[in-house]
């Protein structure tokens, strides 16, 4: 991993891309094999992330990807309404479990995993090393790829509207989280938003609300806007209120 990760961070990036998809590829048609929701995904998520985890301490990187406490100011917490009430906003209309209780548990544990995974992937080795050459073009390439990463969701099974809208919802979700680690230096924040996002899909209360929005295709059309507004408003937000050079508290 040294080797290559010395010789170019972006390659190491990619191979780490590959492996994580292929892998969650793998364990999702496991999973429909031995018919026990997101347990050989929870496996492989778990073992990739200690793996990852144990690397980067072993090479001091933590500080590098922002594994570190924010230095925001608690009193400041209120900035990220915003960005938890998008992470929230599949149980907005009620809690229910759709699984078995242990699927569950197997469903939400994956899901926090998949939260560092991406954001370490993505925001750090990715984004991290093709910002030594330029900025701009890190930020659009990390947000982009990720949001592209979510087509393996068809080869799931996934319904291809579903898809399309994921990718759009991701590639905005990826430009925001992107932004946020780019100018308040911790990758935590993220992967907090992200763990929760995904987790919350396995207690969300579909048929509640599919009786507020009448149907599927218009609670997609209707949530992905809105997040999209949202989402971008808060960049803007994060854009004016932080600096580059160095951490401040939110005015």
């Amino acid at each position: 991993m040294n080797k290559i990760y010395k010789k170019n961070e972006v390659t190491f990036a990619i191979i780490c891309i590959v492996i994580y998809v292929v892998g969650t590829s793998i364990a999702e048609s496991i999973a429909e094999t031995v018919e026990i929701v997101k347990l050989p995904s929870m496996i492989f998520h778990i073992g990739f992330s200690v793996i990852l985890l144990a690397w980067l301490r072993k090479n001091d990187l933590f500080e590098k990807y922002g594994l570190l406490k924010p230095e925001y100011n608690l009193s400041k917490a209120w900035f990220f309404i915003p960005l938890m009430i998008v992470g929230l906003s599949s149980i907005f209309f009620g809690v229910k479990l759709n699984y078995s209780i242990p699927e569950t548990a197997f469903y939400i544990i994956s899901m926090i995993c998949v939260g560092f995974l991406e954001e370490i992937i993505f925001r750090g080795f990715l984004f991290v090393g093709m910002a030594k050459k330029n900025v701009k073009s890190a930020i659009i390439v990390s947000s982009i790829t990720f949001g592209i990463g979510h087509i393996v969701n068809l080869l799931n099974g996934q319904d291809l509207l579903e898809t399309l809208l994921q990718i759009v919802f991701a590639i905005v979700v990826g430009f925001t989280l992107v932004t946020l680690f780019y100018k308040g230096k911790s990758l935590l924040p993220c992967i907090i938003f992200h763990g929760i996002n995904n987790a919350c899909s396995a207690i969300s209360n579909e048929e509640a609300s599919l009786k507020v929005f009448g149907s599927v295709e218009r609670e997609l059309y209707i949530s992905v806007t809105i997040a999209v507004v949202l989402l971008t408003i808060y960049c803007i937000a994060i854009w004016k209120t932080f600096r580059t050079s160095a951490i401040e508290d939110v005015k």
